[in-house]
């Protein structure tokens, strides 16, 4: 898969240590909500790139990534990644991943931190095509809180919880064990094992998720 250029359509603040990067949908591209593109630039002489899972609900004109970032440790990529500004070229490779979105009729997306972005790409495009949607969000400084409240109003559950909260109560409050539901994980490595506990609790065993770890 070789990579292309294109260029920034946007740049918006989410929240705290987080931005969505809008990026001009090249003419041969397409993804579903739930896979992931690889951005790059060159730093010092060399090649340095990072994933991000796309946060749109489709790749139509331009597609989004939501980038979250540490203000102390991010590094020379989260400081390119922060000067970007619309009609500046980017370079991405993709999509990759195979656990995304397949015109489920139902959807539950279990979200951790960075997260949100698929999750609330799901959700959009899940009730967009006529279905069900649901997502158990943990994060102490959420961000996305626009899209979450749109999503609750057109019908959507959304929980959003804080990082001391279990995961075992809203999971079992927001899955119907019906045939047409689907579990979407995202997160941490930490929180797709406190998710795959919350799941087994519920009935729902984890390897019938489609599952993605952040690192």
């Amino acid at each position: 898969m070789d990579p292309f250029e294109t260029t920034v359509a946007g740049v918006r603040e989410l929240g705290t240590d987080a931005v969505a990067i809008d990026v001009t949908t090249p003419a041969a591209f397409s993804a579903r909500p739930g896979q992931f593109v690889k951005l790059s630039t060159t730093i010092g002489g060399e090649t340095v790139g990072r994933f991000y899972t796309i946060s749109s609900p489709d790749t139509d004109d331009t597609f989004e990534l939501t980038v979250s970032y540490d203000p102390e440790e991010g590094g020379d990529f989260s400081e390119y990644l922060l000067s970007l500004e619309t009609g500046d070229p980017i370079t991405v490779t993709g999509p990759f991943g195979d656990n995304y979105y397949e015109d489920e009729s139902r959807v539950v997306v279990l979200a951790g931190g960075p997260g949100i972005g698929p999750a609330v790409a799901i959700a959009e495009r899940a009730l967009a095509d006529g279905g069900n949607a649901a997502i158990v969000y943990r994060d102490d400084e959420p961000v996305h809180e626009d899209r979450l409240a749109a999503l609750s109003v057109a019908g959507a559950e959304v929980l959003v919880l804080t990082e001391s909260t279990a995961l075992t109560d809203a999971v079992g409050d927001v899955l119907t064990g019906t045939a047409d539901e689907q579990v979407f994980v995202y997160g941490f490595a930490g929180f797709l094992e406190d998710a795959e506990d919350a799941l087994e609790d519920a009935g729902a065993p984890m390897d019938g998720s489609k599952a993605e770890n952040f690192g």
